[in-house]
Order: structure tokens, then C-alpha cells, then sequence
């Protein structure tokens, strides 16, 4: 079966490789033929209040609902010909079929976190593009007593562990710490966060799913196949179709307690057997349930309601980049001593280290889509700022791409790895091919392994 899976996966990856990472540079002009063409086509399938093209009132604000990086966000950002704001499956299906229909690429939206933009954005202009807004499809079901939630694609990550919480003290789903990460493409990524060496990956605990296919066919797991059920557990979001929602498996279990899960004492007399030279004493614990830990580790404080999980943001409020590295071998003493200096140069940023492990280190990397279980840690190099100019950005960028060159000796090789959720278009990107799209493959292989190895 893994046999099978890795030559299914490299098959739908050649056909996926030649449009991942394409998009455009100019603000689009009067529609193409084809896009005319893709208009017209929604126009008989679609309800005229869920498409927005850039003739609408609406379509700025609606484009601009839930991006996060202020990078994107002007006139030299390529824009979409429509959106479609998707308030039921068959709008999603029509979407599809259109686009595949007169050559328009069909790009999925659910938080639009994607460092680089790519669920609303495009860097050739070759072709046209239109984005699907999965926003409206975000309703979440918790079953407390069998222990599952089926959760839309458009729902944020706060909005499920709001969900949950209001239906079971006890219950958690263990995803990434941002409440406004959409959970579409965070468990396409695989997704990890603070409970991932108790639990594992997010994706782990994906128990079904309803997808729209490159055909526009409504498939759950048992239509789609294991194969693609496999692929879409860590492919990426948007690479082998649309999902629409998720079935997930919640965990019941004890408190989680900051980082340490048990309690205030336990933890300090673990660190005082482990890591005396730290000193931790009970005034260093804050007892949290999992729930206000999700609060406070999105910098909400201690003592907030969690209603603040509902919050969607209102738009972007910072420029920023990044990068992602895998560390196989523990990294020396005097290379992280030395990082000090990279934090008093012309940067602002964050280093965020993701120990790997634990229940998630032992699941076979063909288990799923994401094959970096055996690493030691993900590093994440997040530059940001708040000052608009080339100047700046170019500083900025500049800053975080030196910090990466400087780790290059101290992290994976052969491929050096990446975290397709933290997706970063210095790592290549495909151009339009006209021999059927081989040497299309053999481009994207250059960053493909990097994000998916060769499973």
C-alpha cells in the first residue's frame, strides 16, 4: 500500500506542481475571452449575491475580509477576476466546473494565513484566476459523547476550540496556537501546535472528509479513495481538490497545564530533576485549563472570555515573511548564543521553535501526507513590520533571509526541509510550460521534496 500511495502521490503532485505555486504581478485589465467566458458560466450556476468580480461594491471588501499580510494588500497585488463566496457545496462544485471548463484556476480561501498569499493571489498573469471564499462553510458539530466534530473548511481554529469547549470540559482537539488560522488549510498542512508530542499532528485525527474533486464531484472518504484520503492529510491546501469539511477524533483527557501537562507541582519537580539551573518555583506556573491556555498563548492574557476565539481579525495589521527549517541533529551551544546578534540588527522578529516527538514521532512518516515525524524540532523564522515602502520591505526580507542563510550549516539536508503550512516562494516556483508539463515536474522537484520528501 505505501508503494502504491508514494506513486499516487508523486502522479497527483506532477499534475498539482505546474499551477502550486504560479500567480500574477499586475492588477488585471478588461476580462479575457476565457474569462468572460468563466463569467458567464457563474452566472447561470450561481446565485448572483455569492460572485464578486472587480466590478462589484463588494469585491474589495470581500477579497480584502481576511488577509493577513499587509504585502499583499495594494494596487500591484494581482487580484482574482471573482470570488465566489461559496454559501453551500453546489456553489463550490459550479466553481470548479467553470473554471475547469474555460481555463480559469480555481484557488480555495478558508483564513487566508498562506505566508505567501496563494489562496487569493497568483504570480503570472498568463492566466486568469478566481478564488473560492470558504468562509461561510464553517459550521461546527461536536459530538460529545462519540467524541467527533465535523468542522467546515472556512471555520478558524478559535471557532472550533470554541465549539468544543462549550460542549465538554474535558474534550480538546490538539491544532496550532493562532485562533484565526483557517482550518482548511491548516489541516491540509498537517498542522501542529503545543499538544502535538501528546497527540500528534492535527491531521492525525482526521477521521473523514467531503471534498470537491478537479471533476466537481462531492466525494467523502469512503467515495474518494485511502490514497487521496492519505494525500489531503498533509498535501497542502488546495493541491488534490477543495475540502469542504473535516470529521475530527477529540481527545478527553486531563488538564493541560502551560507546556507541562499535570500540575503546578508536578512540573516543578520535574524541571528541579531535569533542569535544576533554572530554578522554576510554583510562582513561575500559571494552572490553566486547555482552553485558556489556546487564549493565552494567542496573547490574550489570563482571565479573558472565550468568546474572543470568534474574533475573525478585521484585515491585515503588518507586513511580514517567512521561513521554516527541519532539525535533525541538536543544534550547538555557541549557534544559538551567536543568534543574539541577528535580534540586535535593523530586524523585528521571532525564532519559534516546535519540539517534534511524542505520540506524533511515532506514527510512520507514509502514514499521511506529512512526512517530517522523525525530526527533531521545526524552526520559524517570522520577520515582520509595520512601515509601508520598498525600502523597508527590502530591509526586512533581507534581514530574515541572512538569518536563514546563517542556520543553512545546522538543519536538514538533502533536502533541506520546510513546513508546506509556512509556505515560502524563495524556495522556487513553477513558470508555464509547453510540453505537457514534464519539465514542470522536474522544476517543482526542487522545492516539492523540500516540503514532501520522497515518501
Amino acid at each position: 500500500m505505501d508503494i502504491i500511495r508514494r506513486s499516487f502521490a508523486l502522479s497527483l503532485l506532477a499534475a498539482f506542481f505546474a499551477v502550486l505555486h504560479r500567480a500574477a504581478s499586475v492588477a488585471p485589465a478588461a476580462p479575457s475571452s476565457d474569462a468572460a467566458s468563466f463569467l458567464r458560466c457563474l452566472a447561470v450556476d450561481l446565485p448572483p449575491q455569492v460572485v464578486h468580480t472587480n466590478a462589484s461594491p463588494s469585491y474589495t471588501f470581500v477579497l480584502e475580509s481576511s488577509i493577513k499580510n499587509l504585502l499583499f494588500v495594494g494596487p500591484a497585488t494581482p487580484t482574482p477576476i471573482a470570488i465566489v463566496a461559496a454559501a453551500d457545496a453546489s456553489h463550490v462544485q459550479a466553481a470548479v466546473r467553470c473554471g475547469a471548463r474555460h481555463g480559469v484556476r480555481v484557488r480555495p480561501r478558508s483564513g487566508a494565513h498562506d505566508y505567501e498569499g496563494l489562496s487569493y493571489r497568483s504570480l503570472s498573469a498568463a492566466r486568469p484566476f478566481t478564488v473560492v471564499d470558504l468562509a461561510a462553510l464553517r459550521a461546527v458539530r461536536v459530538d460529545a459523547r462519540r467524541r467527533t466534530a465535523w468542522v467546515g473548511s472556512g471555520a478558524t481554529l478559535g471557532e472550533l476550540y470554541y465549539a468544543i469547549a462549550n460542549r465538554s470540559a474535558r474534550l480538546r482537539f490538539p491544532g496550532g496556537l493562532g485562533p484565526t488560522v483557517g482550518v482548511g488549510g491548516h489541516l491540509s498542512g498537517g498542522g501542529f501546535g503545543l499538544l502535538l508530542r501528546k497527540h500528534g499532528l492535527a491531521a492525525d485525527h482526521v477521521v473523514d472528509a467531503v471534498i470537491v474533486d478537479a471533476e466537481g464531484r462531492l466525494l467523502d472518504r469512503a467515495a474518494m479513495g485511502e490514497d487521496l484520503f492519505w494525500a489531503i492529510r498533509g498535501g497542502g491546501g488546495g493541491s488534490f481538490g477543495v475540502v469542504l469539511r473535516w470529521k475530527l477524533r477529540l481527545n478527553q483527557d486531563a488538564q493541560f497545564e502551560s507546556l507541562y501537562l499535570g500540575t503546578c507541582a508536578g512540573l516543578v519537580a520535574t524541571m528541579a530533576g531535569r533542569f535544576p539551573e533554572l530554578g522554576v518555583t510554583p510562582r513561575d506556573c500559571i494552572e490553566m485549563t486547555w482552553i485558556e491556555s489556546v487564549l493565552y498563548f494567542a496573547f490574550y492574557g489570563t482571565g479573558k472570555p472565550r468568546e474572543l476565539l470568534l474574533d475573525r481579525g478585521t484585515g491585515p495589521e503588518r507586513y511580514f515573511k517567512a521561513k521554516s527549517d527541519y532539525v535533525t541533529e541538536p543544534v550547538p551551544s555557541h549557534v544559538w548564543e551567536s543568534l543574539g546578534s541577528w535580534f540586535l540588527k535593523d530586524g523585528a522578529g521571532l525564532l519559534i521553535l516546535d519540539p517534534y516527538g511524542g505520540r506524533m514521532g511515532g506514527v510512520p512518516p507514509s502514514a499521511t501526507r506529512f512526512p517530517h515525524r522523525q525530526e527533531l524540532f521545526n524552526l520559524q523564522y517570522y520577520g515582520f513590520w509595520f512601515d509601508n515602502g520598498t525600502e523597508v520591505s527590502e530591509k526586512h526580507v533581507g534581514w530574515i533571509r541572512g538569518l536563514y542563510r546563517e542556520m543553512e550549516p545546522y538543519v536538514s539536508k538533502n533536502p533541506r526541509g520546510a513546513y508546506v503550512n509556512y509556505r515560502d516562494l524563495d524556495l522556487g516556483v513553477n513558470g508555464d510550460d509547453d510540453d505537457g508539463g514534464v519539465s514542470g515536474y522536474e522544476k517543482a522537484r526542487a522545492w516539492g521534496d523540500k516540503y514532501f520528501k520522497e515518501l
